[in-house]
């Protein structure tokens, strides 16, 4: 029989069990709660910064974790201005290098301090080698503090925030495969002194290896007012690009980051494809009056049919027309074509495009033959032996690349080897060569030529221009209105397609006014041909000499 001594023993063993397992629950479920950021939020001992510093590598995509994105990075913003305020030296773990310093006011020159991963910041001088990783803060930056301290403490921070979601924002997209490099961000403050719109920017220098072709480096900084959560920005800051090293200028003080992002990522391959369609919509249609207007001229003008220079214009047009039609087959198709179709439509992209490339430059050798040479130019059946260069010879090309079988499916791939635009081109990797040789070289062949005769045109036009008009001053709009519209005929929209490696911007321009080459066409066609070309003789360079010698040898 149990007595109620043994019973009160047995209830109260229970009582402690139960306490010790609600204590170990609580322990347990603490680190999975420590990602809300709220359990260790405003503590900053050593064990609370390792417990968060967890949260980098917790908080993934996958959602497996429950974290409060905007928590966590607001108790890592705040940890520079307790490290001023709590006056910390050093701070060295593996995810956090820190130093706090304290600097007078009244400093003599630049403070440079060494940024290695590795190690504590650490501050260095001109005469020592400058490590690869540095900042500098300029002397100008402390002055401007002059009248309120003479003394000011300078939290200079590196942070380890690893590969999850945590000060990635909603831009940085990682199915883009953009990143920040090496997960790595560097904090600079003053504590509560906010410091912007410096006169003379602070200098952060990242090395890195060479990025890949297709990505380029952004300097940004965490700016906590874009968005519901805070998100990367760029504003106030500048990027200074060369192989192996980046310079990012900024004129405050925060957080700051070195972004790797595609040149061309789905977003922007989507924006170009939809401005490049707008834009050659606009040129199949005044591509289409250029042929119409051309049509209607030879019918009411007799001598029009037996000039040259319209007919190579209408053929130019009915290329581009046709390049403008491929292109949209090409990047519109629905479903994925067979490679039997897809083959189809690389040779007739290919095709069209050398068509277009070739008849700019006979445009080219056209314009040299009224403008440079004028002598002993006769040419038995002219048009017809232009024709079979225009047409001809881009057919030769495309049958020997079509026999090698380079067309079929191509990609454009971001750094994850992801696809951000699909299309018949030639094939991936097994006819690299062959788009080299027959597209890039090509181009830089016609490019250089075209080049070349327009500048010698230029220059000859102004030469006449300023010799008809005597001592008078000012600038030349007529001739600077014909080097523009004979530069639409030579394919000066296409030269844009060298700066593209200069950054997204100049691939925006780019497609712009590349894809409205046909409307400018046609503004010329009209200018010179409609109504009455002697009215237009007197502004154009080539006008006078194009009613003599462009009567056709055929």
């Amino acid at each position: 029989m149990v007595t109620p001594g043994a019973l009160r023993v047995l209830f109260l063993l229970l009582l402690l069990l139960w306490a010790s397992g609600m204590e170990n629950s609580r322990i347990l479920e603490q680190p999975r709660n420590v990602c809300l950021g709220l359990i260790n939020e405003g503590n900053y001992e050593s064990f609370h910064l390792e417990n968060t510093a967890g949260c980098f590598t917790k908080c993934r995509q996958s959602g497996n974790e429950p974290c409060d994105l905007k928590n966590l990075q607001r108790y890592w913003l705040k940890y520079e201005f307790h490290l001023v305020e709590n006056q910390m030296g050093i701070v060295n773990t593996s995810f956090l290098k820190a130093v706090v310093q304290s600097v007078s006011t009244n400093i003599s020159e630049d403070l440079l301090f060494s940024l290695t991963p590795s190690q504590v910041p650490r501050p260095v001088t001109e005469e020592e080698h400058e490590p690869p990783d540095r900042v500098r803060l300029p002397r100008s930056l402390f002055e401007s503090l002059q009248d309120s301290r003479s003394v000011v403490r300078l939290a200079i921070t590196l942070l380890d925030i690893g590969p999850g979601n945590l000060f990635k924002g909603p831009e940085l997209s990682l199915e883009d495969s953009s990143s920040v490099l090496n997960n790595r961000l560097v904090g600079l403050s003053l504590g509560n002194i906010s410091v912007s719109k410096l006169a003379e920017p602070l200098e952060i220098t990242f090395s890195h290896q060479r990025p890949p072709s297709n990505m380029t480096f952004s300097c940004v900084f965490w700016d906590v007012t874009k968005g519901s959560t805070g998100d990367w920005s760029s504003t106030g800051c500048s990027t200074e690009l060369s192989a192996k090293r980046t310079v990012c200028r900024c004129d405050h003080l925060t957080f700051f980051a070195l972004l790797l992002r595609p040149i061309l990522d789905r977003a922007t391959v989507q924006a170009l494809i939809r401005i490049s369609q707008a834009g050659c919509g606009a040129s199949m249609i005044f591509l289409a009056f250029t042929v119409l207007l051309y049509a209607a001229l030879r019918f009411y003008r007799q001598r029009f049919k037996s000039e040259d220079a319209p007919k190579v214009h209408v053929a130019l047009s009915i290329s581009l027309f046709l390049l403008n039609l491929a292109f949209f087959i090409n990047v519109g198709h629905g479903r994925e074509p067979s490679d039997a179709a897809c083959w189809a439509r690389g040779a007739i992209f290919h095709y069209f495009l050398l068509c277009t490339f070739t008849w700019m430059g006979l445009e080219a050798f056209h314009l040299y033959l009224l403008v440079i040479k004028v002598f002993n130019t006769y040419f038995g059946h002219y048009f017809l032996k232009l024709s079979l260069v225009g047409w001809g010879l881009p057919a030769l090309i495309v049958i020997g690349t079509g026999s090698a079988n380079s067309y079929g499916h191509y990609a454009i791939r971001d750094k994850k080897n992801m696809a951000t635009l699909e299309l018949c081109w030639f094939r991936e990797k097994t006819a690299v060569s062959a788009l080299y040789v027959t597209v890039h070289g090509y181009f830089l062949i016609t490019c250089l030529f075209s080049a070349v005769v327009l500048g010698l045109v230029a220059w000859k036009i102004f030469t006449l221009l300023t010799a008809t008009a005597g001592k008078e001053q000012g600038p030349n709009w007529k001739g600077v209105l014909t080097v523009l519209g004979l530069s639409s005929l030579v394919g000066a929209t296409w030269w844009l397609a060298i700066l593209t490696p200069l950054g997204r911007s100049t691939i925006y321009v780019f497609a712009l006014f590349n894809s409205l080459q046909g409307v400018f066409i046609f503004c010329w066609f009209a200018v010179l041909y409609f109504p009455s070309r002697t009215a237009v003789a007197s502004s154009s360079g080539t006008a006078r000499i194009d009613q003599v010698h462009t009567a056709s040898q055929e």
